[in-house]
């Protein structure tokens, strides 16, 4: 992830990255469940569902796969496009989690990994999650994951974006 970071142009983020869908979702902003996890409204089900611990609620929830139907299938032109699309999204998501619970405790986690297809498009998964001093980490060896460029992102990493 760090090579597709350094190697993408992540300056200047703004809403204009993110898909009208994803944007509806940082409109409606964020919630507490019944368990006080942290999820998005607008991702929130009809009926509540039953979650081994607070992360298996907040990542299940909040977890989506981005939208990247629309892009090129050219890696040199899908890749930074699908990483703005990621980063800008994750930015407005955590800078709505800052305003409505006070505080920089949700961290966002960006995967990108290829497709199973005859195309092997690169794809992408969003998902957010606050970490417990009681429960395991999202991804406990995040540095060993080797399937995937993965990243954890707090707002403090934000800032040199947008």
């Amino acid at each position: 992830m760090r090579e597709i970071l350094q190697t993408t142009d992540i300056t200047d983020l703004s809403d204009q990255d993110i898909p009208s869908m994803f944007l509806e979702v940082v409109e409606r902003g964020w919630s507490l469940t019944a368990a006080d996890g942290r999820v998005l409204t607008d991702l929130r089900p009809d009926a509540p569902g039953t979650y081994v611990d607070r992360l298996a609620e907040e990542t299940t929830i909040n977890g989506r796969g981005m939208t990247d139907y629309d892009l090129p299938a050219a890696p040199d032109e899908r890749t930074p496009r699908l990483v703005r699309r990621c980063l800008a999204y994750v930015c407005a998501c955590l800078r709505k989690a800052q305003v409505e619970f006070g505080d920089t405790q949700v961290k966002a986690y960006v995967s990108l990994s290829f497709a199973d297809t005859e195309e092997a498009l690169l794809t992408s998964n969003v998902t957010f999650c606050t970490p417990l001093p009681d429960v395991r980490p999202y991804i406990p060896d995040l540095e060993g994951v080797t399937d995937a460029a993965v990243a954890e992102i707090s707002l403090e990493d934000c800032s040199a974006w947008s």
